[in-house]
């Protein structure tokens, strides 16, 4: 078929036909624009409403451990379990003096006196001091703490011993300072070290 219209009609169609296409092309990429701007305001939405959900059950939990006061619950716990370890503690270290002055009374040489006991800071041992008539007998009430037959200490070591001159009128010259270490099965103690555990009568 032959065109026989004019050159400019010919190019107004041309012109008309792309205009149409064009349009056609800006029509979808606005419309996919329009597209991704829903998506993406859909997916900031779902965020958002997921986070203040979190945070509204978030608040809920912590009102509900406040109510329950579980912080002061657990601390009276701590507190409770402290406790009652010190006082573990302390009886263990604690000594029936009573019984303790009679059985060093009976293995006490005849020439010393005893002038002082102290629980000493080392756990478990205690600090002897004495009066005695000369060197001999100091290292003689050594030797009487250390023996495993008086079932009270498991060992005893000097740790000084001073004398005086021996012209003086004085009946104990010397001056003897011993730390001893209490037994594990000391009977002398108010709870037993023992495997037992049994406090002591």
């Amino acid at each position: 078929m032959i065109n026989l219209l004019p050159p400019a009609i010919k190019q107004e169609y041309r012109f008309a036909r792309r205009n149409r296409h064009l349009l056609h092309w800006a029509t979808g990429f606005a419309a996919a624009i329009a597209g991704l701007a829903l998506i993406t305001g859909a997916g900031l939405f779902y965020l958002n409403n997921t986070a203040n959900t979190y945070s509204q059950q978030t608040d809920s939990m912590n009102r509900q451990l406040q109510s329950q006061n579980l912080a002061g619950t657990q601390k009276q716990v701590t507190d409770i379990s402290n406790n009652l370890k010190l006082s573990v503690q302390v009886l263990s270290k604690e000594v029936l003096f009573s019984k303790l002055f009679t059985q060093l009374g009976s293995i006490t040489p005849p020439n010393v006196v005893l002038t002082g006991l102290a629980i000493s800071q080392t756990q478990g041992a205690i600090d002897i001091t004495a009066q005695t008539s000369n060197y001999n007998a100091a290292t003689q009430l050594q030797a009487n703490l250390a023996d495993p037959t008086n079932q009270i200490f498991s060992k005893a070591d000097i740790v000084s011993i001073s004398c005086t001159d021996s012209t003086t009128a004085s009946a104990y010259p010397c001056t003897a300072t011993l730390r001893a270490l209490f037994a594990t099965n000391n009977p002398f103690l108010f709870i037993s070290n023992s495997s037992s555990g049994k406090a002591s009568s």
